[in-house]
């Protein structure tokens, strides 16, 4: 288990875009150095925003329609070409494997998270 990080202010995290996407598109990344998927994700914005994301232990059957808890203010990151817009959440489980970060019930899309 990895230590705490040092203390931030409550300014820091209000700095951060957070909200709840649905996942409205899954596409295979065979370019990126590690499994990945290229994920659209409508978070509410004018547009769908992408994100490259390594959560290959999902079916991308089970990913289309779900809800996911994104970073949506990070700078845009190029990840072998693709321009990853978006942090979708998510912690490894026992197995290694990432596990999406999503709400428990039905929750509006773009909305916030606090």
């Amino acid at each position: 288990m990895p230590p705490l990080k040092p203390q931030a202010t409550y300014e820091d995290f209000a700095r951060l875009d957070i909200r709840i996407g649905k996942v409205v598109d899954v596409q295979p990344f065979p370019r990126a150095r590690n499994p990945s998927y290229k994920i659209g994700v409508d978070v509410g914005a004018e547009r769908i925003m992408w994100s490259s994301a390594q959560v290959t232990n999902y079916a991308p059957t089970d990913l289309l329609g779900s809800l996911v808890v994104c970073v949506c203010n990070f700078a845009p990151k190029n990840i072998a070409g693709f321009t990853s817009e978006l942090l979708i959440l998510g912690a490894k489980n026992s197995d290694g494997n990432v596990i999406v970060l999503g709400p428990r019930s039905e929750v509006a899309i773009g909305e916030p998270v606090f």
